[in-house]
């Protein structure tokens, strides 16, 4: 009898989180945003990070106060290699990043609903660099790749509509705050575009 009340007890239990909790999982497409001062050629000055297009994958947790409160983690990389001038090297930005997300009800429209989801965190900004052939060789051989990583502050947002069940689409803006980004000409860098996700739990 005692085994039979504590499975009735962990089954209701189990059933009052599932309903608490909020899971989702949503794919990007984004570009970068940057100011357009050229780079220099005469003094070599650092290129500007702006535009190609980012896919990636993120995802939250919500159940903290009222399922408004949560955590969310997200990755977006540049599709396609870059050209980094001056030495021929290509290159590939990623910024990854772990933040704290509060997402309050707006209300509906067109009878669906709407909210946003604010977030804010740190992460890194990796960016892999593929070198020429044969440029960095030793007794011991050739190397032709190296990457860089610079810890980041990051700030993001975005309004959430959800089009039919479960699934939702979210305009966004995120502002990474990258230390020392020394390869670039700002620390300062800003991805706009839109995530397609979908909501499990309320």
């Amino acid at each position: 009898m005692r085994k039979l009340a504590l499975v009735a007890s962990i089954c209701t239990l189990s059933a009052i989180l599932a309903r608490a909790q909020q899971f989702d999982i949503a794919l990007s497409g984004s570009t970068l945003l940057a100011s357009s001062r050229p780079s220099d050629l005469v003094t070599f000055n650092p290129p500007v990070l702006k535009g190609g297009t980012f896919v990636g994958i993120n995802a939250d947790y919500v159940g903290f106060h009222k399922r408004r409160l949560g955590l969310n983690v997200e990755t977006a990389w540049r599709y396609r290699k870059a050209a980094y001038p001056f030495n021929g090297e290509t290159y590939r930005p990623i910024f990854t990043d772990i933040n704290a997300l509060f997402q309050p009800r707006l209300g509906k429209l067109a009878g669906r609903q709407v909210g946003l989801d604010l977030m804010g965190g740190i992460g890194v900004a990796t960016t892999p660099f593929d070198l020429p052939s044969g440029s960095s060789c030793t007794a011991s051989g050739c190397t032709n790749y190296t990457s860089s990583n610079h810890f980041m502050e990051h700030l993001g947002g975005g309004v959430r509509y959800r089009v039919w069940r479960q699934f939702f689409v979210r305009p966004e803006i995120h502002y990474y705050h990258v230390q020392n980004y020394a390869e670039f000409h700002s620390d300062n860098v800003f991805r706009v575009g839109v995530s397609i996700g979908y909501t499990f739990g309320p």
